[in-house]
C-alpha cells in the first residue's frame, strides 16, 4: 500500500522504489510465501511467486498509518519505508533516524503486511487498486 503524493512527477519513482525495498525485505522476513518456479513451454525455468498473490492499493498518509498499527498490533508481519529510508542516502544515518522518530512521526510512504487473509481483507477493505 502507498500513501498518496503531493508531487505527480516524482510520484513513479517513489512507489517503483518503496515497492523494492519493502519487496526485499518482505521476502528476507518471511519464509514461505513463495510458491516453486515452472518451467514454460521452451523448457525455460521461471522463478516461483507469492502463492497467495500481491494487491497494491493506495491510500492517504492517514489510513496508511492506521492500518500499519492495526496489523501490527494484530501481529501481521509489516514491513514499512518510512520518509527517512527514501531520503537518506546513508543507510546509518537512516537508521540514527529512525532511532529518534516516534512511530506517530514516520511519515511511512509504503506497507507491506502479510497476516490471516480475513483479517487482512478487513483491514484494507475501503482502499482502492493502484493503477
Amino acid at each position: 500500500m502507498f500513501k498518496e503524493h503531493r508531487a505527480p512527477g516524482r510520484q513513479r519513482c517513489d512507489r517503483r522504489l518503496a515497492v523494492a525495498c519493502i519487496a526485499a525485505s518482505t521476502g528476507a522476513a518471511v519464509t514461505g510465501p513463495i510458491g516453486p518456479g515452472g518451467p514454460d513451454a521452451s523448457g525455460r525455468r521461471h522463478h516461483g511467486l507469492p502463492r497467495a498473490g500481491c494487491s497494491v492499493l493506495t491510500a492517504t498518509s492517514a489510513a496508511l498509518a492506521d492500518i500499519r498499527g492495526k496489523a501490527t498490533a494484530d501481529g501481521m508481519v509489516v514491513v514499512d519505508m518510512p520518509r527517512s529510508a527514501q531520503t537518506s542516502r546513508i543507510y546509518d544515518v537512516y537508521l540514527a533516524e529512525l532511532a529518534e522518530t516516534k512511530p506517530a512521526d514516520l511519515a511511512v510512504s509504503a506497507v507491506s503486511i502479510i497476516g490471516p487473509r480475513d483479517e487482512l481483507s478487513r483491514l484494507v477493505r475501503n482502499l482502492s487498486v493502484l493503477r
